[in-house]
């Protein structure tokens, strides 16, 4: 927890030090009210006094109260403030560092965790915040402060109520030590309960398709209750602490009033005495009478303090389970870090080159690659070919460098990729993923997607859509260009996302194109269509690698390599490979 605290905005810790010195202020003006209630009482027990006194003294505690009402708008204020502005400072840092994450590092935490972590635990730790500056820095100033107060009162009456808070205490740190693991496991079963929304939700068409409703309802309900049992455990928990502190409350508050009752009658009246003696007996059992309202306000204070951390402690284990998994995330160690060449001074042009190559998925017991050693020059096609699971994809993200080569080099333009900057290198291509991948945005913005080393204009994105062969479909749009495309590319087909995808890839103009099935969601004239853009962009010296099932597209290109079982091997006889 102190790892995110510490980081927080200068501007942030200043208002929090005010904060402080408004608390402080707070408590000062909550423990004169005793003050005021014993001097009131030592009036009444007086036959000397006028109204005049008593309106003084209840003026004072009305400024009082006034006052303390005021300080807490304005700490209540200030607490949501900070407390915005550190999870909006956190939740930013989180994204960052997964944008900085590698295709490893997603896999280790998962997508339903780290969708988890940025939202319901910086949640947790913002509520903390927000409680945390008007209790947790109250409540210990409020209990040294009355302790203060109290101490050489009475010693009966001060061992009576230290007997109230070690109760306290002992019930506390009873309950925490029980209900803090099952803290922990909360948050793994709310990463559960989203993972299994998100499956249902993403695979809502394949469960109905199959009739596996039932199955999904079953699986989420075995989750949800898992997480609901685990919460009322812990609430009930919870829920026990408050009638212990109302029963101690009202059982100090009693106690004291018995002992004070008894200390009060111990101060006997000499009635045979001089009038002197009887005037100063009445006045000290007066001035005691006062001193045990005052004590019993100042240990309801004390209690009260403690009332108010039982609110912390509520909300405490829960924030340092999430906590603990932010800073998992936020202090993961980046696998793949980007070089300080920008790709601007290269000898060569649009070429790949894969010296003794091996590479071994973190965690996995052997490489899934094995010495891949081949090179591609400009303006050349490349297609590769294997059976599923051989490893053709993670060729292609070594290149785009989506990971680093366990063993080996992977060189674009004569350089090592890991030399050149994230943007140097993708400055440099264009890449379609297997599975294609759409924004919520219209379609002119997810063709012009990002940025590229020179401005992307509108006419660059027309050109793009005519090449990819997606302005047939696009004509058909009322909105054309300014069609909005649904998240994921709900709205459109397969091979509509497709061509949109392959637009994007060469709307800036690539020295190479790495293209992963680019024709797997295309009908055969459309692939057709997609070969001719490919030996057009190779006439103007693309450079183009292809990984695909399909041996007519395997028949368009210049050279093929076959994956077979983690190793590659060159055909030189295009039958022979097909």
């Amino acid at each position: 927890m102190w790892h995110l605290l510490k980081d927080m905005r200068k501007k942030d810790k200043g208002l929090a030090f005010l904060a402080v010195l408004l608390i402080a202020g707070q408590v000062f003006l909550d423990l004169k009210l005793p003050d005021y209630t014993k001097e009131i009482t030592v009036l009444i027990s007086s036959e000397s006094n006028t109204i005049s006194d008593y309106l003084l003294s209840g003026g004072k505690m009305l400024a009082c109260a006034l006052g303390s009402a005021l300080l807490a708008v304005i700490v209540g204020y200030l607490a949501a403030k900070i407390a915005a502005d550190f999870s909006h400072n956190v939740r930013g840092k989180v994204f960052h560092k997964v944008f900085d994450f590698g295709a490893g590092e997603i896999s280790k935490f998962s997508t339903s965790s780290l969708i988890t972590r940025t939202t319901n635990d910086i949640t947790q730790i913002q509520m903390l915040v927000a409680m945390g500056l008007q209790v947790m820095i109250k409540a210990p100033i409020m209990a040294a402060w009355a302790i203060v107060k109290i101490v050489g009162k009475s010693w009966q009456l001060s061992v009576l109520t230290a007997s109230a808070v070690v109760l306290i205490m002992v019930v506390i740190g009873t309950l925490m030590a029980v209900l803090l693991p099952k803290f922990k496991t909360v948050q793994k079963q709310v990463d559960d309960v989203n993972r299994v929304t998100r499956e249902n939700l993403t695979g809502l068409k394949v469960v109905r398709a199959f009739n596996a409703e039932k199955y999904q309802e079953d699986k989420f309900e075995n989750v949800n209750e898992n997480l609901m049992k685990t919460q009322m455990f812990t609430m009930r928990g919870m829920a026990f602490l408050f009638p212990v502190m109302i029963f101690v409350q009202s059982a100090l508050s009693l106690g004291i009033y018995w002992l004070g009752a008894k200390l009060v009658d111990d101060i006997s009246i000499p009635l045979n005495g001089t009038m002197t003696e009887i005037f100063t007996a009445i006045g000290s059992r007066a001035d005691m009478l006062g001193d045990v309202v005052a004590f019993n306000s100042y240990a309801l204070y004390v209690v009260m303090a403690f009332v108010l951390l039982l609110m912390i402690f509520v909300m405490l284990p829960r924030a340092q389970v999430s906590a603990g998994r932010i800073n998992e995330v936020l202090n993961s160690d980046i696998a793949v870090r980007e070089g300080k060449d920008d790709g601007r001074q290269t000898e060569e042009k649009g070429s790949i080159t894969f010296n003794d190559v091996s590479f071994r998925y973190p965690g996995a017991a052997e490489n899934c690659l094995e010495h891949i050693s081949f090179q591609v020059n400009q303006g050349e096609t490349l297609a590769i070919i294997g059976a599923t699971g051989s490893g053709k994809s993670t060729l292609a993200g070594l290149a785009a460098r989506l990971y680093d080569a366990s063993e080996g080099e992977v060189l674009i333009d004569g350089k090592n990729v890991k030399d050149y900057s994230f943007r140097g290198l993708y400055d440099k291509m264009g890449y379609v993923t297997q599975k294609a991948v759409l924004f919520s945005d219209t379609i002119e913005g997810n063709v012009a997607f990002g940025e590229a080393a020179q401005a992307i204009t509108e006419g660059d994105v027309k050109k793009a859509i005519d090449i990819s062969q997606a302005q047939e479909f696009i004509d058909k749009m009322e909105e054309g260009l300014y069609r909005h495309i649904a998240q994921s590319g709900g709205n459109v087909s397969g091979g509509q996302k497709q061509r949109v995808a392959i637009a994007r890839a060469i709307v800036n103009n690539p020295e190479i194109l790495l293209a992963d099935e680019p024709t797997g969601a295309l009908d055969s004239k459309s692939s057709h269509q997609v070969m001719e853009l490919f030996q057009k962009l190779n006439d103007e010296g693309v450079t183009v690698v292809m990984i695909t099932h399909d041996s007519h597209v395997a028949q368009c290109a210049k050279r093929i390599v076959d994956i077979f079982d983690g190793e590659i091997s060159e055909r030189d006889r295009k039958e022979e490979t097909l």
